[in-house]
């Protein structure tokens, strides 16, 4: 049990989305990820999608409404809502989710999600 400084996290590495895991809590992994561009349209059939912006801004698109936030907000996508995050410059977020969720929303198009 020590600390977790999330920006020395960040620094480690340069890829966009491409979560890493850096803690875990009851079954959850808590991850950060840098984002830039579009990511693809998916959804979450078992688990709501928990998005916090630590720096920058990020839109969260869903087919009827886009939700922007900014550095200190955060947004959940609830399970089954068809979403893409989508940053127009480099943003780096923490998100939350079960341990093993596809971030795509499908095992076969999914990252693999590293412990830094």
């Amino acid at each position: 049990m020590t600390p977790v400084n999330l920006s020395a996290k960040l620094d480690q590495f340069s890829a966009h989305w491409s979560p890493k895991i850096v803690a875990g809590y009851n079954g959850n992994d808590v991850m950060v990820v840098k984002v830039l561009g579009e990511f693809n349209w998916h959804s979450h059939l078992d688990t709501d999608d928990f998005f916090l912006v630590l720096k920058g801004e990020i839109d969260i698109e869903m087919r009827d409404r886009t939700v922007t936030l900014g550095a200190g907000e955060m947004f959940v996508v609830s399970k089954g809502v068809e979403h893409r995050p989508v940053a127009r410059q480099e943003a780096h977020l923490m998100i939350i989710e079960p341990s093993g969720t596809p971030n795509t929303g499908h095992p076969e198009t999914a990252v693999v999600k590293d412990r830094i």
